[in-house]
């Protein structure tokens, strides 16, 4: 999924998790509040650095590891970087396993999958000192990486699932996601919607608002009645979806060519598209979005200079450069005051605006184990939900 140096997480097949729940006492160094108790492999954590080792090997999405910044990390540490760009999140679970990298730039999906499989290893970040206050609050403890209070990932930028819209034809700013859901809408024929499993929770996110019966309370744990429930509305939606898209230039090329007036977006395809005519908005009933963060290997054979990455990229100046060449909000909001394009860019990606996040799901893999805190139930998994997916469009 690329536009130009832009390849934006891509949340696919996944394996099935069953992770059995579990009670753990929080510890000191390394752990946060928040996120989830589940049964992991206690892989040790780094207590003090060393002496840098002489490179670093890292996955990476593209826009991550650049030479503008890279290359003055090696003049600073000695420590040389070596980058691997992986376009999914399967294939980032894939290279990691191998033991070949140090460092990965993980997404919510692979987060959970890495940490469960004993693949990467918690953080001290004590001794990650840009890891501290700058460093949005929306962004730490969160379940996708923070696990029995330990932390796993340092944050590195985040982004909405937002409704674009033409306003040539969607004269009036939408203010729900009924517009996308309903077939009596005005725009059906004229919709685009996300293709891949994970837009399940789009439409889970619908009916905790509109459904509140199925009882619903995170689009990511749905028991088997609940996925049924979003699969008969993503089957309903099929019937007035213009098309599917998964690579962003086909999401641009749909609504510039005027085929979809209205669908679910990334603000940065809504940047890229280039016409004012173009708007978007995030409804009332909140969104799914995606978060990224530096992860360590538990077999990294150069932790001192995975952990020396972890810092230097953290910083606001490196941490914005990544998130301006992306294109996503910052982890850093330091970054945000440091110029006059910077605020720009953060205001248009919501960087510092917390009660915008509040509203949004993270991109996070379905587990057998109800994330939600229920243990009366089963939830289902992202192989049920892959198997689901495949039902939707015929």
């Amino acid at each position: 999924m690329k536009k130009q140096h832009l390849i934006v997480p891509a949340m696919l097949a996944a394996a099935a998790l069953a992770l059995a729940g579990c009670t753990a006492d929080t510890g000191t160094e390394g752990e946060l509040p928040g996120g989830l108790q589940i049964d992991v492999p206690d892989v040790p954590m780094l207590e003090a650095l060393g002496e840098a080792e002489d490179s670093v090997d890292i996955v990476a999405w593209s826009g991550f590891v650049e030479p503008a910044w890279a290359d003055q990390f090696t003049e600073e540490t000695g420590c040389v970087v070596n980058r691997r760009v992986a376009g999914t999140s399967d294939e980032m679970v894939t290279l990691m396993r191998t033991g070949d990298y140090d460092l990965v730039s993980a997404s919510g999906d692979a987060s959970l999958r890495l940490i469960a499989g004993g693949d990467v290893a918690p953080l001290n970040v004590d001794l990650i000192p840009n890891f501290g206050d700058d460093i949005v609050e929306g962004m730490k403890g969160q379940i996708y990486d923070t696990i029995n209070g330990k932390t796993y990932g340092v944050p590195i930028g985040r982004g909405a699932n937002i409704l674009q819209y033409n306003t040539e034809v969607v004269t009036e700013t939408p203010t729900s996601w009924d517009v996308v859901w309903e077939t009596d809408s005005p725009y059906a024929g004229q919709i685009i919607a996300y293709d891949a499993p994970i837009y399940i929770a789009d439409a889970a996110v619908y009916l905790m608002a509109t459904q509140p019966d199925l009882g619903i309370t995170n689009p990511y744990a749905l028991d088997q009645t609940q996925l049924d429930a979003a699969i008969e509305l993503l089957k309903q939606q099929n019937g007035i979806v213009s098309e599917y898209w998964a690579d962003p230039v086909a999401q641009i090329t749909s609504f510039a060519g005027g085929t979809t007036v209205v669908g679910t977006s990334w603000e940065i395809l809504r940047k890229l598209t280039e016409d004012e005519k173009f708007a978007s908005t995030l409804p009332s009933e909140g969104s799914t979005g995606w978060a990224d963060a530096w992860m360590l290997s538990a077999q990294a054979d150069a932790p001192n200079c995975a952990y020396l990455w972890m810092d230097y990229t953290s910083s606001a100046e490196v941490n914005g450069a990544i998130a301006m060449t992306f294109g996503m909000a910052p982890a850093n909001g330091a970054f945000c005051s440091t110029s006059p394009e910077a605020e720009a860019h953060c205001e248009y990606f919501n960087a510092l605006d917390e009660p915008y996040w509040d509203n949004v799901w993270y991109w996070t893999t379905p587990i057998s184990q109800c994330i939600d805190g229920r243990t009366d139930v089963t939830c289902t998994d992202f192989q049920q939900w892959t198997d689901a997916w495949i039902t939707v469009k015929g």
